[in-house]
């Protein structure tokens, strides 16, 4: 399907680019060194933001928090973070709305040497996990690891949580046991012989979802689509014009080498393969309902702290297109 959404994607959106008029600029918060910054630089190094009407200018930052705050306060027009932050937000009166970007998701990765071989042989290690206690990946393994060997791996075993940075070097030196990381630091885990125990998309697959689930996205106003709707759609079109380019384009990832710091052949490989996998591919309706269905076990498993004051997605999380995105 995703060969096919693609193909059909860079088809039909190079068909409809127009002629160059104004352009529209959309301010984009990132994290300085993010994984998004890849995608955005190919964007505008190959031209798809203006072959779309739309003139992308991207704003570093250095934590999360600080993007968040950025596009609250109105200084950026849009960020990339997940769905359960904007469903938070839209339970508490805010009109923020998410579009899919990638299903790239953490995994709980061990040395290829390992003894451990499911999560059941997990008990007594110790567990490097980024992202905090609250981390989705985190909870969806605990909950199929109490489900499927009856074990609690938060009280059963030593956890250290850290900057996923940090984590990869204490798996590397032998430090931890296993550890789940970002989908990017486990790539270069991967490359360097470390095997995947269980990824966020199987556990959630195993849990119930029909496919992968985007995890982050694209999130914006729905005033600023309602004002400014060529904006939105010309910056849609040219993201999914550029993940076309990057599904097929070995050209355009040797352009990113710079600034994908890949060790060697093998890391630039994974990588490249892990964000190509990561690519959206599935229909909207199936997409929104497999997250609807995880928002619910979230918040079964995290409760209000996780989700907030909704037990529920909340209407318009997801952006539709149509009127206020609800």
């Amino acid at each position: 399907m995703r060969a096919w959404f693609i193909a059909t994607v860079a088809a039909c959106l190079f068909a409809i680019a127009g002629p160059a008029g104004a352009q529209e600029s959309v301010r984009i918060g990132v994290l300085k060194y993010g994984t998004v910054n890849w995608e955005l630089d190919a964007m505008t190094r190959e031209g798809l933001d203006t072959a779309h009407g739309v003139e992308v200018e991207i704003v570093p930052f250095a934590s999360e928090d600080a993007s968040t705050v950025a596009l609250q306060a109105g200084a950026v027009d849009m960020i990339v973070s997940d769905w359960l932050w904007v469903s938070r937000q839209r339970a508490d009166g805010a009109d923020f709305t998410f579009l899919p970007y990638s299903t790239s998701v953490g995994s709980l990765m061990v040395p290829a040497k390992s003894d451990v071989e499911t999560l059941g042989d997990l008990k007594g290690k110790t567990i490097g996990v980024a992202g905090g206690p609250l981390d989705k990946n985190w909870l969806l393994i605990q909950a199929l690891a109490s489900r499927d060997f009856e074990i609690d791996l938060s009280a059963e075993n030593e956890i250290a949580y850290g900057a996923p940075p940090l984590l990869a070097e204490k798996a590397r030196s032998g430090e931890l046991d296993a550890v789940l990381n970002y989908w990017h630091y486990a790539a270069r885990l991967e490359a360097e012989g470390f095997r995947t125990l269980v990824s966020g998309t199987d556990a959630a697959m195993r849990m119930g979802t029909e496919g992968p689930v985007a995890s982050i996205g694209w999130v914006f106003r729905d005033q600023f689509a309602e004002e400014h709707p060529e904006a939105v759609s010309g910056f849609i079109a040219a993201d999914q014009a550029t993940k076309a380019l990057l599904a097929t384009s070995e050209e355009a990832w040797e352009a990113l080498r710079p600034l994908m710091k890949a060790e060697g052949e093998d890391a630039f490989d994974m990588l490249k393969a892990r964000y190509r996998e990561g690519i959206p591919g599935r229909s909207a309706e199936a997409e929104r309902a497999d997250t609807a269905k995880l928002y619910e076990l979230l918040a079964r498993i995290g409760g209000e702290r996780l989700v907030g004051p909704s037990p529920v997605l909340v209407e318009g999380t997801y952006f539709t297109g149509e009127g206020d995105g609800r």
